[in-house]
């Protein structure tokens, strides 16, 4: 689990530490930086796929989404004494994103190369300039396992550094470097933990969601991303899982129904949703777009297979106010099998999570532009530290 969450320079956080627990809801009103939270985890999510630099580069590159405000804001800029203003800058531009656990902790740092600028066409691309795994949730020198600097990667050796790789090129990340790294396992095990984490925030549910149609079968322990094997994983569920917990949260949020599965001709599976006082059951294609997105939540919560990190962003699009009590029941018991974000902005599911003891509330607010934690001062953030 990890245990904090620190963002740099990125989009409307200037600098973020965010204090993290098994169960995390994102709150604040629009505009305060719930999405910029949520795209930076995401980005961080990419270094672990090769796809960081692609990341940003649809989003405009580093000059689009580096922190637009002066490196630091004072005391008399926030009471309005004098204007928002830049100054000589302490230190070179760097977007930064990292993570703290218990065993491994992770940080990137990000840049433009060096100029000139023009001998190459894609000179405006940003480099990868640190790259840091250590031991324990706090950086120290003496904790660091594995460094890259540029194009070297060098791994601890008892007390000194065995070199892995002098010649990375900056638009890899260490972990595409993980063949070269067999005496490093603490790469490929933070490779394959971020790997694992799963997104779910594009759930289609128009009239062609392949989610409404009878689509191929196989064993589907992990729900897509865009829903479309919604069936294969609830019959999943039903057979490898937990199918009395699955029946459970149907009945809880629509009294007296039930699901089956179909199997049709070709190994097609189709869904078939028994509603009380209807005399057939209705297909995915004849379902509100409420009901089916909540089935593929539950579809999507009670996975056989619980990721290290699950997050639900504004899950609560399309479902109906009163579906919302239930939905919060199901994100609290999948918490105790991986770590839930949840972002949203419903107060009806916001009240209903912040009933767990357990639930670790982020309110965000947005001060002179910058995304902060509502009551969050310098001696309230969980203790964090940059490598050099």
């Amino acid at each position: 689990m990890l245990t904090t969450l620190a963002i740099a320079n990125y989009r409307s956080i200037n600098t973020l530490i965010v204090p993290l627990a098994r169960l995390n809801l994102v709150t604040g009103p629009n505009g305060s930086g719930k999405s910029n939270l949520y795209r930076a985890l995401r980005l961080l999510a990419e270094t672990a796929q090769g796809g960081v630099i692609n990341a940003l580069a649809r989003e405009g590159g580093l000059s689009s989404t580096v922190w637009a405000g002066p490196e630091s804001i004072s005391r008399r800029m926030r009471n309005g004494e004098v204007e928002i203003q830049g100054g000589p800058r302490s230190d070179v531009v760097r977007l930064r994103l990292g993570f703290a656990a218990q065993d491994f902790s992770y940080a990137i740092s990000l840049g433009l190369p060096p100029p000139p600028l023009d001998q190459s066409a894609f000179g405006l691309d940003p480099e990868i300039k640190r790259e840091c795994i250590w031991a324990g949730p706090l950086y120290r020198p003496a904790s660091l396992l594995v460094d890259r600097a540029g194009p070297m990667i060098r791994a601890r050796e008892g007390r000194s550094w065995d070199v892995l790789a002098q010649h990375t090129p900056t638009f890899d990340s260490l972990f595409d470097q993980v063949g070269s790294m067999r005496s490093s396992p603490e790469v490929i095990e933070l490779r394959e933990r971020i790997r694992g984490w799963r997104f779910y925030d594009h759930f289609r549910s128009d009239t062609e969601a392949p989610a409404r149609q009878p689509q191929l079968g196989t064993r589907t322990p992990v729900l897509h991303h865009d829903g479309r094997d919604l069936a294969a994983a609830l019959q999943t569920i039903r057979e490898i899982g937990e199918p009395d917990v699955l029946d459970d949260a149907i009945s809880d949020a629509f009294p007296g129904a039930r699901i089956a599965i179909d199997v049709q001709a070709g190994g097609l599976f189709a869904l078939a949703f028994y509603q009380h006082g209807l005399l057939r059951p209705l297909s995915a294609s004849e379902l509100s777009d409420g009901t089916l997105r909540y089935l593929l939540l539950i579809a999507a919560l009670l996975t056989p297979r619980p990721p290290t990190m699950m997050v639900l962003n504004e899950p609560e699009t399309s479902l109906h106010p009163d579906l919302l009590p239930a939905l919060a029941r199901l994100i609290i018991r999948a918490s105790k099998n991986c770590q839930i974000w949840v972002v949203s902005h419903a107060s009806r599911l916001i009240a209903a999570l912040e009933r767990d003891p357990h639930c670790n509330s982020i309110v965000l607010e947005k001060e002179l532009g910058q995304t902060g934690i509502v009551g969050q001062g310098m001696l309230d953030q969980p203790p964090w530290r940059w490598p050099d």
